[in-house]
């Protein structure tokens, strides 16, 4: 589960005040410039860099990874006339996807997801400004950065983005971050159809566990993705001017992708109530063949235990002839145990003739 990240109470509105995890930690800054015809794309090494893009009539993308400088983002919010309260989003962590709206911007919050070496699920929060001009987006974790393909774009001119405005821009980051659920998504499900074959045959405690896993995957993926589509939502009916009427129909497009993703997760979570139907039904089936198992061993051996039990009882031959007369016979004790062969193998003759073996 994750855990709820606050101000503490009492705290005054739009302070400042880096994650925990991420205090004394350097943001990694990096700025392109384009239009139609030229790029300049540049790590940066101070925030300052960036004040005098506002200036030069090109659409702007600065992006800052990493959350440790507060001081830092205070400067972009005075600079680029970020709200406080927007800044103070960026810093908290966690935030469920939204879309506001300030003077002239646009503030959008969304999660972007990525997959560990451990196939565990990890999402960080990214944050984007949208002005007329640039586009802002502070991201939690340079680790979970998924816009390398809106950079490779840029840098060749394919597609549209580089005769866009900053609008495009937006979508196009946006558009990567809903993308990158598909193959996430994809994974999650390859995963269930093999898990769906290993059940049936080996229905253990691990294999539970693991059905819990795919459960809880789901659900934090659902938990994300629900508000990420109202906020596509959103941007598709703006009103502020800043989405333009054609970029709202791609906006529309990555909508529907979100829709997509969604009614998979639907689907995989309904195939892990079948699949918790088909672990529980595995495991009676596998108990019911462990007791019909040991319910004929125990049928074998109980004409077995009364024929040694009479042979065991004490008798005296010496008072009757009668009084078991097979204790003096030669090969009486290869009669008592060729007569429980005989009983053993008849009864599985018996058994298998009914199917019950």
């Amino acid at each position: 589960m994750n855990k709820l990240r606050y101000s503490k109470p009492g705290t005054a509105p739009a302070t400042l005040v880096a994650p925990p995890d991420q205090e004394g930690r350097t943001p990694e800054i990096s700025l392109i410039e384009y239009d139609a015809h030229t790029i300049q794309e540049r790590k940066l090494e101070r925030i300052d860099e960036t004040f005098s893009c506002l200036e030069n009539g090109k659409v702007s993308w600065i992006n800052i990874s990493g959350l440790g400088d507060v001081e830092m983002l205070r400067q972009v919010g005075l600079n680029f006339r970020i709200h406080p309260l927007a800044l103070e989003d960026m810093l908290n962590t966690g935030q469920r996807p939204k879309v506001g709206e300030y003077e002239n911007q646009l503030f959008i919050v969304l999660q972007m997801a990525h997959s560990r070496s451990d196939d565990d699920i990890v999402f960080h929060q990214v944050s984007m400004v949208l002005g007329k001009q640039f586009v802002i987006t502070v991201q939690e974790d340079p680790e979970g950065d998924v816009f390398g393909p809106v950079r490779l774009r840029l840098r060749q001119g394919g597609g549209n983005v580089r005769y866009m405005k900053a609008d495009y821009l937006a979508y196009a980051l946006v558009d990567a971050i809903v993308d990158h659920y598909f193959p996430l998504v994809e994974s999650l499900g390859d995963s269930m159809e093999a898990f769906h074959e290993t059940v049936l045959n080996d229905p253990t405690r691990e294999r539970l566990r693991q059905l819990h896993d795919f459960r809880r995957a789901i659900a934090e993926l659902r938990r994300v993705v629900s508000p990420q589509r109202d906020v596509l939502g959103r941007l598709t009916r703006d009103e502020t001017g800043l989405i333009d009427g054609q970029t709202k129909f791609f906006f529309r497009d990555c909508y529907d992708h979100t829709v997509t993703v969604l009614d998979l997760l639907e689907t995989f979570y309904d195939a892990t109530r079948n699949l918790m139907d088909l672990y529980l039904s595995s495991l009676s089936m596998r108990t019911n063949e462990i007791i019909l198992v040991l319910t004929v061993i125990s049928s074998i051996f109980i004409p077995l235990t009364f024929i040694a039990g009479v042979y065991g009882m004490n008798f005296d031959r010496s008072a009757s002839g009668l009084n078991m007369p097979e204790l003096g016979w030669r090969f009486g004790y290869l009669y008592a145990v060729g007569l429980m062969l005989a009983v053993a193998v008849g009864m599985i003759l018996f058994f298998k003739r009914k199917k019950w073996l």
